[in-house]
């Protein structure tokens, strides 16, 4: 059984998931076009990456360092993605949103398996 904070945990990387995967499909669907304000995509680019660079400096000592790793290094590299975004060509702001999901994607996935074995193996949260 789970304690509430890996449940939190687990649930939290579900979220990370999904939202990741919601990028892909509007990527894949065309469906989003760029602001008329590009400055809100930098603004947001901007932010991801200073949160992952705080989280990755910030870390509680006791989160293990590869799960702290994969979590500030894909907030970075989506930030990234999302400041790219406005500043390239329209043709490549999909593919631009779609990598950006796909991280998101593989974040979750491998959060929720690190949170899993963290659970199993006894190692509090």
């Amino acid at each position: 059984m789970l304690n509430p904070p890996s449940l939190f945990r687990l649930l939290n990387e579900f979220i990370i998931l999904l939202l990741g995967a919601l990028l892909v499909l509007l990527a894949v669907n065309r469906g989003v076009h760029l602001p008329a304000r590009p400055s809100a995509m930098i603004a947001l680019g901007i932010l991801l990456i200073y949160w992952g660079v705080r989280a990755r400096f910030r870390r509680e000592t006791r989160d293990p360092v590869t799960t702290v790793d994969i979590r500030s290094s894909s907030l970075v590299m989506v930030g990234l993605f999302i400041l790219a975004i406005p500043l390239v060509p329209l043709r490549y702001a999909d593919i631009l949103l779609a990598l950006a999901g796909g991280v998101l994607v593989i974040r979750g996935i491998l959060g929720g398996i690190l949170s899993l074995r963290a659970s199993r193996a006894g190692i509090p949260h």
